[in-house]
């Protein structure tokens, strides 16, 4: 059932992971997407991928990401983010009506949620897990940032992956476009670098995963993963977006930015690695 019948999702992260007042996160959002500076973008934005740590840690490159599609007004937003916590379904969704932040609410889009979950049935394949009043950060967090960076108002259509393998990311990547492909939207794919490495390592590991992603080579991005030639715990919510963008007439990625967790705790011995990236379509 995708109805979201529950009503809204009130923010488990807000006041932790990012501020949870309303003017100092406007504030603090505007500030790490006007510090962003961008190489010239030839072609349309019409996805994008963004680390998702709390905001002291990778604000600065989420806000390179956010400003690709600074003043974008999409009616549909799509984010796909990893699931955290086990679960045995490889694709879950929210059971609520909106997801709310202190920049305030966001309706789900039901509609876009069944046609979605229809298609993926109709294919033989598991449908979507709806869940109720989940603790994943990594979807919430990129709302804030859609909040203040696009223009007008949107809907979501959000997609946790928690099988990491590139048969579902193909799977789910192949049926969103189909779905979307008549609507104006963004698609979001959230995901952190490699974790807990020192800094030397995490820029060899997240070079070779950013190398990868800008080669627009989903099936690589999942086998760097594999091989631990490079890290990413959302790699199928990237693999998922690069397939449906590819189908959607994309046909580049740039990577905007890297950074690491060091950069903001000193400490270079156990990292987090964070990048930003943009499909771009006509370029």
């Amino acid at each position: 059932m995708m109805t979201g019948t529950i009503g809204q999702r009130p923010s488990p992260i807000a006041g932790l992971w990012y501020n949870n007042q309303a003017s100092a996160l406007a504030g603090q959002i505007d500030g790490f997407i006007n510090q962003a500076v961008l190489p010239v973008l030839k072609g349309q934005p019409i996805g994008i991928i963004a680390p998702h740590a709390g905001y002291r840690y990778s604000g600065r490159t989420a806000g390179y990401a956010f400003k690709a599609v600074q003043g974008q007004s999409p009616d549909l937003v799509v984010i796909l983010s990893p699931l955290h916590n086990y679960h045995h379904a490889p694709y879950l969704t929210s059971a609520h009506t909106s997801y709310v932040t202190p920049l305030g609410e966001v309706p789900v889009d039901s509609q876009s949620l069944s046609l979605l979950n229809e298609a993926l049935v109709d294919q033989g394949m598991v449908s979507l897990t709806p869940i109720s009043f989940d603790k994943e950060h990594s979807l919430e967090i990129e709302i804030p940032f859609l909040q203040r960076a696009l223009e007008g108002p949107f809907s979501l259509l959000p997609i946790m992956i928690r099988h990491q393998t590139n048969q579902v990311a193909r799977l789910i990547g192949e049926t969103l476009a189909r779905i979307i492909k008549n609507r104006h939207c963004l698609l979001v794919a959230s995901t952190d670098l490699s974790h807990f490495y020192n800094q030397d390592t995490a820029n060899r590991l997240d070079s070779e995963m950013l190398k990868r992603v800008e080669k627009y080579d989903p099936e690589s991005v999942i086998e760097a993963e594999l091989s631990g030639r490079g890290f990413a715990c959302g790699v199928a919510a990237v693999a998922g977006m690069l397939w449906a963008t590819r189908l959607l007439g994309g046909d580049s990625v740039k990577i905007l930015h890297h950074s690491t967790s060091a950069e903001e705790t000193g400490d270079y011995n156990s990292v987090v690695g964070y990048g930003a990236a943009v499909v771009l379509k006509g370029s």
